[in-house]
């Protein structure tokens, strides 16, 4: 079964707003096994919706339009529905009174105007919103399923699970399902993943490969639509046992988890600890660290000490260190990372310091460097990197690359990989 997505709104087509519920829904779709293959984003004129209705109902079994329910004069989606499929707008009794009682419980007069949210085509049932005043809508015309959802994102995802469970019958009828993995790499341009992994992916007719590159990190999409769920997984299976032996020790998953997420299971698999010192990263590490549930667990602390006088007095670097080698050096980098673990008691530190730009640099020292240092209480590992891009861009690698220095530190359980006397390789 395939669908299209239609986000309605004129706002959606400004800088001001941005559709998120697209991303929601094809999510669920693709685990029904109904494939999305288009979305299109529409403004509130009664003319362009028609035609945007018109236009994905000659082509798929399935579409799903959100936005346009409101009680305003510029809500038209019902209007615009009902032009393409020739039908009456007639007022839902019931809905009329789960309305009027939603003002009534929250003691809150009902303007005249959100009456019209009661209207319906004909031949319409409804999906409850509890979330709102605007119900869901769900229609066939001769084959075909339109379903009208809210604009606003926690009333769409509170209904949803009611169209879900309509829809799941409809697509079990197919029996064709989505299979997927997400491998993702850190640290790796794309060129060069698309080197190691396009002689592999080219070999395999019956899968779609999609490569995608964010800054400091790339993800390899696998996904495979068929009826023959084994047949699809071992074919899963084998691609990514062959990509993960081209891409190495870059390949931080196989089941698109987060770096944050990689890096938190290996601390917490070791009863380890870190602390982290940032510069030119203002705490991003911290917050990427923290994201999750439970983070305090592996996570004891950390400081943004950008003056060269807070490094000092809160990370115990030597101010004769810094006037001698500079704030942005390896040997600050080292000496952030040692303090903050032994001020914070961790097993591991993390220091970083460099210049996100778009002033500061120089001929020797660039807008984009970065030094980022390891430590471990024997001995510290520290790294020169030069990043391109913007501010934020530079400020989001090296927090990448922080993190992938942990995950790295833990590719091999019990640490097989570091030196006897602790060195961190």
């Amino acid at each position: 079964m395939q669908a299209e997505i239609i986000a309605i709104g004129s706002e959606l087509l400004t800088p001001h707003r941005v559709d998120t519920n697209s991303l929601f829904l094809t999510e669920r779709l693709n685990r029904l096994g109904i494939e999305v293959t288009r979305k299109v984003v529409v403004g509130d004129q009664r003319e362009h919706l028609a035609g945007a209705f018109r236009e994905a109902l000659s082509r798929v079994g399935l579409v799903i339009a959100m936005g346009g329910l409101g009680p305003t004069e510029d809500d038209l989606t019902r209007e615009a529905l009902c032009d393409v499929l020739g039908r009456k707008l007639v007022q839902n009794e019931a809905v009329m009174r789960a309305i009027e009682e939603r003002f009534r419980r929250f003691a809150r007069a009902m303007a005249e105007n959100n009456r019209k949210q009661a209207l319906a085509p004909e031949g319409a049932s409804v999906l409850e919103n509890q979330r709102g005043t605007a119900p869901g809508l769900w229609l066939e015309e001769s084959g075909r399923i339109v379903i009208l959802l809210p604009g606003p994102p926690s009333e769409l995802q509170g209904m949803w699970p009611q169209a879900e469970e309509r829809l799941a019958r409809v697509a079990a009828r197919g029996g064709v399902r989505l299979h997927s993995r997400e491998l993702r790499v850190a640290g790796m341009p794309e060129s060069e993943a698309e080197r190691r992994v396009a002689p592999i992916y080219t070999q395999y007719t019956g899968a779609q490969t999609t490569i995608l590159a964010s800054p400091g990190e790339v993800q390899l999409h696998l996904r495979v639509w068929t009826a023959d769920a084994a047949a699809a997984e071992a074919l899963l299976n084998e691609m990514t046992e062959r990509m993960a032996l081209a891409l190495g020790e870059s390949l931080f998953t196989r089941a698109g988890e987060t770096l944050e997420e990689v890096v938190a299971n290996a601390l917490n698999g070791q009863a380890a600890t870190v602390a982290v010192a940032e510069s030119c990263t203002a705490g991003l590490v911290a917050e990427r660290l923290t994201r999750l549930g439970g983070s305090s667990t592996y996570f004891l602390g950390g400081v943004v000490c950008y003056s060269n006088e807070l490094k000092s007095s809160l990370v115990d670097v030597p101010a004769e260190l810094i006037g001698a080698k500079g704030a942005v050096s390896a040997e600050v980098a080292v000496a952030l990372a040692d303090g903050i673990r032994r001020r914070a008691g961790a097993t591991l530190g993390l220091g970083i310091t460099g210049i996100a730009g778009p002033g500061g640099g120089s001929a020797e020292k660039p807008v984009g460097l970065a030094h980022i240092a390891l430590a471990n209480g024997a001995a510290a590992k520290e790294r020169r990197f030069l990043f391109p891009g913007d501010r934020e861009r530079v400020r989001w690698q090296a927090s990448q690359m922080a993190l992938d220095m942990v995950r790295r530190y833990f590719l091999f359980a019990g640490g097989e990989k570091r030196q006897p006397n602790g060195a961190i390789v």
